[in-house]
């Protein structure tokens, strides 16, 4: 059972003050927090205990508050954050894994990362594990890649920009870097692979329609390279 985590910082989940992170809260989006940590519990039954939990929704929290337009969607963002958090976690201590992980990051996890995942989420079927992650965050996706890669069937409209976290980076088989410098995560075995992409922020469609085909074939060829069974067309 896991109860030791630190994050990409050096701090350990959830060491920021429980009370100045609930501070912006209604009751209700409190209990709605509540309630996620119940799911999370139930979910990680036998893997982590509700310390744990608590923290990483705690330290997720802190993570995501801070840009966060629209504090209404809060609670949400941060069960769905933490259960990837934790999910990586489970990875990284178990040792093994059903499927291969692959980490897409850019400094604001808005454009480029975001349609990468989205393209390999659609094309590997389930067979994959993915994440994506920013080195500075924007406070919400580019409005042209949504709308362009809805023109191909797929939706990113419901994700968000979060920042990359420790145990998503050593989860992670492949990281695929798109411009974060330095910033990135750099672990020992894990596979690598720097993508020179233009960057979509301020561009036009038919820009970002350019950038959204140049990212389709580079996952394409990611996905041959893993040699998983996919269901793609």
């Amino acid at each position: 059972m896991a109860d030791s985590n630190e994050t990409d910082d050096g701090q350990r989940a959830g060491d920021a003050p429980v009370t100045e992170l609930t501070a912006q809260f209604t009751t209700e989006q409190l209990l709605q927090i509540k309630q996620a940590a119940v799911r999370l519990q139930t979910e990680f039954e036998g893997i982590f205990n509700t310390e744990t939990i608590e923290r990483f929704m705690t330290d997720s929290q802190h993570r995501l508050a801070p840009k966060a337009r629209f504090t209404n969607w809060l609670p949400m963002l941060i069960e769905r954050f933490s259960r990837e958090r934790l999910t990586a976690l489970a990875k990284v201590e178990s040792g093994v894994s059903e499927r291969p992980s692959v980490l897409f990051l850019c400094v604001h996890n808005a454009g480029r990362s975001q349609m990468a995942a989205g393209w390999l989420r659609s094309i590997a079927g389930g067979a994959i594990d993915v994440y994506s992650g920013g080195s500075d965050p924007g406070a919400e996706l580019n409005a042209a890649a949504i709308e362009v890669m809805a023109e191909v069937g797929i939706d990113i409209s419901t994700e968000f920009p979060k920042p990359w976290t420790d145990e998503i980076a050593r989860a992670a088989d492949v990281i695929i870097t798109m411009g974060c410098g330095d910033a990135c995560p750099i672990f020992p075995g894990t596979r690598y692979e720097d993508w020179e992409l233009a960057d979509p922020a301020g561009q036009n469609t038919e820009f970002v329609r350019t950038v959204r085909d140049d990212i389709r074939g580079r996952v394409e060829a990611l996905v041959a390279s893993l040699g998983v069974t996919t269901g793609s067309n």
